[in-house]
């Protein structure tokens, strides 16, 4: 991949869409789950994409090119969530349907977890998606971000902490298992 970027920084079109084929997908990935939204997480990667084809010739450190580009890429999620809080009006999660008894355990776990993530500021599911969905060291998610390492463990700490006190608010599932 370095080549790649070597090449893309030089203006070579055909390496920045080499190197674009290539992270597309992993930013795809990071966009979803920030945002959890399939066409606005597009919409972040093609922004994302298109500034840092802008601005590669500036790169100083090839060797960062990774986190440069969360960076480019959770900013413009930061910046697509504040205009669907403006759309809304407010930052409240819809009405869940309730799940009928039939559904599988991992099913309604799924559905509780979505229910706390989606609760969480896209600052707070940004670090949790780069450290547990990305795998990132929280110093590398700190250096994505742009923050100091310790707001990056206060992040992901509020983080866990709210999706726990929702989790343990939540009424308990009935599953099959339940129905004795």
């Amino acid at each position: 991949m370095r080549h790649l970027i070597d090449r893309a920084m030089t203006g070579d079109r055909d390496a920045f869409n080499a190197l674009a084929g290539q992270i597309g997908d992993d930013m795809f990935a990071i966009a979803r789950r920030v945002l959890r939204d399939r066409s606005r997480a597009e919409d972040a990667v093609q922004a994302a994409l298109l500034e840092i084809w802008r601005n590669i010739p500036k790169l100083r450190d090839p060797e960062r090119f990774d986190a440069w580009r969360y960076r480019l890429l959770v900013n413009e999620c930061y910046r697509l969530a504040r205009a669907r809080q403006r759309e809304v009006n407010a930052a409240q999660a819809a009405p869940r349907p309730s799940y009928a008894p039939d559904h599988a355990l991992a099913i309604a776990d799924r559905d509780a977890i979505e229910r706390c993530f989606v609760r969480l500021s896209p600052q707070h599911r940004a670090v949790v998606v780069l450290h547990h969905f990305r795998g990132l060291p929280l110093t590398e998610v700190a250096a994505a971000l742009g923050i100091p390492v310790g707001t990056a463990y206060s992040r992901l700490h509020y983080a866990q902490e709210r999706m726990r006190t929702v989790l343990a608010n939540e009424p308990e599932p009935v599953t099959s298992r339940g129905l004795a």
